[in-house]
């Protein structure tokens, strides 16, 4: 990578999209005579973070970034005031109509359940206090859009920077891809697809979990499988159990301790939320991994799927009925994405109180 970066004969031109230079053309930051700093920067004047940030009003869409031409997003770094289940990312690709990536901003910063949770993963950090960063690699050959859908009830200020290269990208370079999947609860069959892709080829690159119990007992037993290509009935890759996949072993229990927290380059349990006794009436965990190093390939269709499983009585398998939403990360040769329907408040909802 930087090998490429500093070779002197082929230098990119890095180019940075902000409030402040919401272009992102040379010598175009700073210039704002208006915007959310306005007031404060009042004795100062232009040059004087005059706008930070943008506002998205409740109910509506706002473009962090539009960009014409071949590059690579190489950083994305923003921050809200609503929380993150209530707002959607979405991403397009070479003027494509349908997103690439459309899943809610908390989840794809591995932050599911509306509350702070610290990541120190490879591609992900998320830092005090809401500070959400990707470091994902996002190809493009002709232009980029990204936008955040306002589904709060309030609007919203959003602190962003999204840094990229204008470089040319090779034909057959992959787009980026997320889609996100809740079921609530999972169905009697036990059963929660994360993706179905058949627009191979392509590359699964990571997957996030933030998954609540409604019930007592341990809930980690199911297996993550991959259906590769032509598989059918039985996978290729089959996993040995949740928290093995997602790099933990024995009920992420520490002895003494209880579940236990971690956040590791490539997989952790990031996040453990304990009911509170009013609102939050169940355990709740985030999970990621990364298949940065271990990618699965696959040639024309892959479709991922864990089982909703724990433990019954007398050493029995039980099903569970849990409430578990996904993330799936994956490169393709399609700019356009998997084809669900838009993601609504509802189906996003952490949990509600009286008005």
């Amino acid at each position: 990578m930087f090998s490429t970066l500093w070779d002197m004969g082929s230098v990119p031109q890095t180019r940075s999209v902000t409030a402040e230079n919401p272009t992102g053309r040379p010598g175009q930051g700073g210039r704002a005579t208006t915007g959310t700093g306005a007031g404060a920067a009042r004795e100062l004047g232009q040059g004087w973070k005059v706008s930070p940030s943008i506002v998205v009003p409740a109910g509506s869409s706002a473009d962090m970034a539009a960009i014409d031409g071949p590059g690579v997003i190489k950083h994305i770094w923003l921050t809200i005031t609503a929380h993150g289940r209530q707002m959607v990312l979405r991403m397009y690709w070479d003027g494509s109509a349908a997103p690439a990536v459309e899943v809610p901003l908390g989840d794809f910063f591995c932050n599911g359940w509306g509350s702070f949770a610290p990541v120190s993963s490879l591609p992900i950090v998320v830092a005090p206090y809401r500070a959400m960063t990707s470091y994902w690699e996002m190809p493009f050959k002709q232009g980029a859009r990204i936008s955040l859908e306002n589904l709060a009830e309030r609007d919203a200020t959003v602190y962003y920077q999204v840094d990229y290269v204008e470089n040319e990208v090779p034909a057959g370079a992959g787009y980026f891809h997320a889609t996100w999947h809740r079921d609530n609860p999972v169905g009697e069959e036990g059963v929660h697809e994360l993706l179905d892709c058949k627009s191979g080829p392509g590359l699964y690159c990571g997957t996030y979990l933030a998954l609540g119990v409604n019930g007592p007992g341990w809930w980690g037993e199911g297996e993550v499988k991959f259906y590769v290509d032509d598989d059918t009935e039985y996978p290729s890759i089959c996993g040995t159990g949740t928290e093995d996949y997602f790099g933990g072993a024995w009920d992420f229990d520490v002895p003494g301790s209880g579940y236990t927290a971690f956040s590791a380059p490539f997989f952790g349990l990031c996040q453990v939320e304990k009911p509170d006794g009013i609102y939050s009436s169940q355990q709740r965990f985030g999970m990621y991994r990364w298949h940065i190093p271990d990618p699965i390939a696959f040639e024309r269709r892959l479709r991922v799927t864990i089982q909703d499983l724990g433990w019954h009585s007398d050493g029995r398998y039980l099903k569970r009925r849990d409430d578990i939403a996904s993330m799936a990360l994956w490169y393709d040769s399609s700019p356009s994405g998997v084809g669900r329907s838009r993601i609504s408040a509802d189906e996003m909802e952490v949990w509600s109180r009286p008005s």
